[in-house]
């Protein structure tokens, strides 16, 4: 080997070995996951659960060498614990605000927010309700505190005092009623209450035959349905309509066609919220949700992929 030759392969090898070893150095906070191995937890509001136990599933059997591990909060808190770096990684309903956007830059980091689906915010109510369909305009009278009883919406009902039941006060449904319907105003129902848990607000609903009970969709498809056009059946879903005041004819369910269409008036987008200055497991797994198998998780789990295209197909039955 001439010895021009020898000296560059010898600077090449010093340059990779130096890089190599750099790259397997631990880093400040003492963190060894890479993007796709490693171990890290993160955050997510709760009403999203069902959806990332999917996808935590489906990434671990794809990366063996990896593991992440959810802590199921409320937004606020989520968000919080994302602003101060007690996580890296947050799935939420929303973006980030352009001041905890300026808030991160100025700290030096890079935020990005990553969206990967839709869902609709359904509306349940017992089994023994007749009253199945519902207008906008009456679901923002209901919480602003301008109707507090079933007869104010349907003069016929004898169901007395409407209960309104959210998941937690701090929760993504909270803000996109106070953000998307009231304007910023706060909800102010005389009979409001929040449980812990969004499992919980399907069993206040099954106990409580005036109440109605505000969730996330992803709770309520039947697991043992592949087509995802059936909910659970221990409690009904109302249509809701964007017309007042509604009809069965102009009310809609959150169906994945009809918030493709946008028939369905009740729909907010999951993000994944990022944070980490390394690049590594977080982005990964957030990376994993926009992707083809990520999204196609989202699709059976009968919400609206933000990736890709839905077929849709007409079907005439003759009687």
């Amino acid at each position: 080997m001439r010895k021009e030759s020898f000296n560059a392969f010898v600077g090449l090898t010093l340059i990779l070995g130096l890089m190599l070893s750099c790259s397997n150095k631990p880093k400040k906070n003492g963190r060894t996951d890479t993007y796709s191995s490693g171990a890290i937890s993160f955050v997510s509001d709760e009403s999203f659960s069902p959806i990332i136990e999917e996808e935590i599933e489906v990434f671990h059997s794809i990366y063996t060498q990896a593991k992440v591990t959810p802590i199921y909060t409320n937004e606020l808190d989520a968000v919080n614990m994302l602003m101060t770096e007690k996580t890296c990684l947050a799935i939420t309903s929303r973006n980030y605000t352009p001041k905890e956007l300026q808030n991160l830059k100025d700290r030096k980091f890079i935020p990005r927010g990553i969206p990967f689906a839709y869902d609709g915010l359904a509306l349940i109510i017992h089994t023994s309700n007749p009253d199945t369909c519902i207008s906008v305009q009456d679901i923002k009278n209901i919480l602003s505190g301008k109707i507090s009883k079933w007869n104010k919406i349907y003069p016929s009902s004898k169901l007395g005092d409407i209960e309104v039941v959210f998941d937690s006060e701090k929760s993504s449904t909270v803000h996109y009623c106070v953000d998307s319907l009231l304007d910023g105003r706060p909800i102010n129902s005389p009979n409001i209450y929040a449980v812990k848990k969004s499992a919980e607000v399907i069993d206040f609903v099954e106990k409580h035959p005036n109440s109605i009970g505000i969730i996330g969709s992803n709770w309520l498809n039947d697991k043992r349905d592949t087509t995802n056009v059936t909910f659970k059946r221990n409690i009904q879903v109302m249509g809701v309509s964007k017309i007042h005041p509604a009809t069965p004819e102009s009310s809609w369910k959150p169906y994945q066609y009809y918030l493709y269409n946008g028939n369905y008036p009740l729909v907010r987008t999951l993000y994944a919220l990022l944070n980490d200055p390394y690049n590594a497991l977080p982005w990964g797994f957030a990376q994993f949700l926009a992707s083809p198998k990520g999204q196609l998780i989202v699709f059976k789990a009968g919400l609206l992929p933000v990736q890709g295209n839905m077929t849709v197909r007409e079907v005439r039955v003759n009687e």
